[in-house]
């Protein structure tokens, strides 16, 4: 006798809980990135904004002499000038940290106290820089007498800047600058910026 075979469907299998989560964790956390990426561009065309600019308006080369040759003193005073460029939003100034530099050495600091511009408005600050028996290289040294001698003294300045961004009550967010700048003044005692180059980054 023949003995047909039957063929057996096979058994369906059910989908694991696990699965279902994972598929629904990953779900909801496109549908937030999604979610955020339109709040962002939102924000950013509506308010469109703008980092504070950090530019030098004058700056004085007050004295500057070598103590037994290698220490340098020096005075230069700098107007700096931190302009909110912002129509929709007033910017605080937390931490303000001005470095100045000569050949890359680094020959003084200054902090400057907090503060607020307003939308659209600039603030002035005079920070005055004063190196006290700073040692420096022969080479610096040598440099420093010959840029006297020519009239003509480089400088560099960097900066480091907390920054707060205020869009009303409801959107704030922080930011550090690095403010940087090469200026060049002429002779102390009655020194002056001829000449400037200032870029900021964040």
């Amino acid at each position: 006798h023949d003995h047909s075979s039957l063929l057996q469907a096979p058994k369906q299998r059910r989908t694991r809980p696990a699965a279902w989560l994972v598929a629904a964790v990953c779900a909801v956390f496109w549908i937030v990135v999604i979610i955020g990426g339109l709040i962002v561009l939102t924000f950013y065309l509506v308010f469109k904004p703008r980092d504070p600019r950090f530019d030098l308006s004058s700056a004085t080369f007050n004295a500057a002499y070598l103590d037994v040759g290698y220490f340098l003193n020096a005075d230069v005073t700098l107007l700096i000038n931190f302009t909110n460029p912002n129509t929709k939003a007033d910017v605080d100034f937390s931490f303000i940290a001005v470095d100045l530099y000569y050949q890359n050495d680094f020959i003084a600091t200054r902090y400057v106290q907090p503060f607020s511009v307003m939308r659209t408005e600039s603030m002035f600050a005079n920070v005055n820089m004063l190196a006290s028996e700073v040692r420096v290289g022969a080479g610096v040294a040598t440099e420093l007498r010959r840029q006297m001698g020519y009239g003509r003294i480089t400088f560099d300045i960097r900066a480091v800047i907390r920054t707060r961004s205020r869009f009303g009550a409801l959107f704030r967010y922080s930011y550090w600058l690095y403010p940087y700048c090469k200026i060049e003044l002429t002779s102390p005692p009655f020194g002056v910026l001829v000449r400037k180059h200032c870029v900021t980054k964040r």
